[in-house]
């Protein structure tokens, strides 16, 4: 009984241990997205007895799969769905092998529900995108590549499904894999593997097919069970956004936060934003002990020899790689409110911990994301992709979306309806005189003015202290 318990505890902490993996799976109307799924889940043997009995039933009842069994019954829940065979909302599912764990997010096709497939891809490590072998490469395919390179999804599937209705041609798959190439060479995505498969059949899903022998490459779930994500994450740039301070007693004073980028040891040095006052590392805490290191995407608390005022929406960095510290950028927005973009309205933006007011400066322009055409708009409506200049509040911490998904992100909400607007990516910093409206804020420039960089610490308390007070002043060096 002992060695039974053991083996128990032995499994679940393996099974603690494995990493996990997030995907999503985005195609056209009829490609097969959820059958696919419910298939990997079907073959995976991740179905319950009553859920495949349910299942079963609801085929006979429902299915769209003529004799077989309908695995997109698995995934599309909605009534809506299930009457018109589609995918509607964003389904997540959750499954692990022995060496993985898995979130799959079945996104919709329909051009109109791009926000739910953005929803679905912000967290996705990998993406399938499948195409009908019968169609080839459609314009949905290139909305949704787009979408995905967009997100910064570095690894892409593209899954030619339905091959058993072009009797498994090499020919077809070979032509269709050529024409997604040459689309994708002009956007960034490093990691982009082609696997030719039925999901009715269950060919090249869990396990590779005869009828594919001309096919040398891995089946579909080796491939997810293999893909290398770790080095996905920026592991060089050390961003700590701060959630909370906590304070249980007068002896202890911790910040609490997620690592968003990058690895910190105990006795680093750290420099505190905005106030850019240093410390060492004290500890490093957690729930199960203190860590001699930290990296993302730990939840920890960082401890501090010396006593810094940092509150909530500060950040901690490294002295010698700090962000981009600045009120005017550029992203790339995806509007996602049912009301369209009010160009003269104050948002709310929230970047990392960090939430202040901010305007829209000028819309460069609208990407066409069915045929990648630049348009110049006054606005953007539900679903709208651009390229948009923003000013805010106050000075937000931030690298490129490219090179820190955690500190590129943010979100825009409305401030009468508390809605989510937008999400964005941000692009660059942008220099005051490329702004369409002028600054607002009153800004002293102490290089301008002939004041040396040694008084900065002083007239920076003077500016915070007018800030506070209502009046926001920008210091430059």
């Amino acid at each position: 009984m002992e060695n039974q318990t053991l083996n128990i505890k032995e499994f679940l902490d393996k099974d603690e241990q494995k990493d996990l993996l997030r995907f999503l799976t985005a195609g056209s109307v009829d490609d097969g997205k959820s059958t696919l799924i419910g298939r990997l889940l079907f073959d995976s043997k991740k179905i319950y007895e009553d859920q495949l009995d349910a299942l079963e039933r609801d085929s006979k009842r429902m299915g769209n799969a003529g004799e077989h069994i309908d695995y997109a019954l698995l995934l599309d829940g909605l009534k809506a769905e299930r009457e018109q065979g589609i995918t509607i909302d964003v389904a997540y599912r959750y499954f692990s092998t022995n060496n993985r764990k898995f979130i799959i997010a079945d996104t919709p096709g329909h051009e109109q529900y791009t926000r739910n497939m953005i929803t679905g891809g912000s967290t996705a490590n990998a993406a399938i995108i499948l195409v009908d072998a019968r169609t080839g490469v459609i314009t949905q395919t290139r909305r949704h590549t787009y979408l995905i390179s967009l997100l910064g999804i570095k690894h892409v599937v593209l899954a030619v499904n339905k091959m058993d209705l072009v009797d498994f041609s090499e020919e077809v798959f070979n032509k269709i894999v050529n024409d997604y190439k040459d689309f994708v060479s002009t956007l960034n995505i490093p990691d982009i593997t082609c696997i030719p498969l039925s999901a009715l059949d269950g060919d090249n899903v869990v396990k590779k097919s005869d009828r594919t022998p001309w096919y040398s490459g891995k089946c579909l779930l080796d491939y997810l069970e293999t893909v290398p994500i770790d080095l996905d994450r920026n592991y060089n740039d050390f961003r700590y956004p701060v959630q909370y301070v906590l304070r249980p007693n007068l002896d202890f004073r911790g910040f609490c936060g997620k690592v968003a980028s990058g690895v910190i040891h105990v006795g680093d040095t750290v420099m505190a934003l905005p106030s850019r006052k240093t410390s060492k590392v004290k500890s490093i805490v957690t729930y199960d002990g203190n860590l001699q290191e930290a990296f993302p995407p730990q939840c920890v608390t960082l401890t501090l020899e010396d006593e810094i005022d940092i509150s909530r929406g500060e950040m901690l960095v490294k002295p010698d790689n700090l962000p981009i510290e600045d009120r005017n950028f550029e992203a790339m927005l995806v509007w996602m409110d049912e009301e369209p973009m009010d160009v003269n309205k104050q948002f709310y933006i929230k970047q990392t911990t960090n939430t202040t007011r901010a305007r829209i400066d000028s819309i460069k322009y609208k990407v066409d994301v069915n045929t990648m055409e630049k348009s110049q708009v006054d606005k953007l409506s539900l679903n709208e992709i651009g390229r948009v200049v923003f000013t805010t509040g106050k000075e937000l911490f931030f690298d490129p979306y490219h090179k820190n998904k955690q500190t590129g992100s943010f979100i825009l909400i409305d401030p009468i309806t508390n809605n989510t607007s937008a999400v964005g990516m941000i692009i660059d910093r942008v220099d005051v005189k490329d702004m369409v409206h002028e600054d607002a804020l009153a800004t002293i420039n102490l290089k301008e003015l002939g004041i040396d960089e040694s008084h900065f610490e002083a007239i920076n308390k003077v500016c915070m202290e007018l800030t506070r007070q209502g009046i926001p002043v920008k210091l430059m060096k």
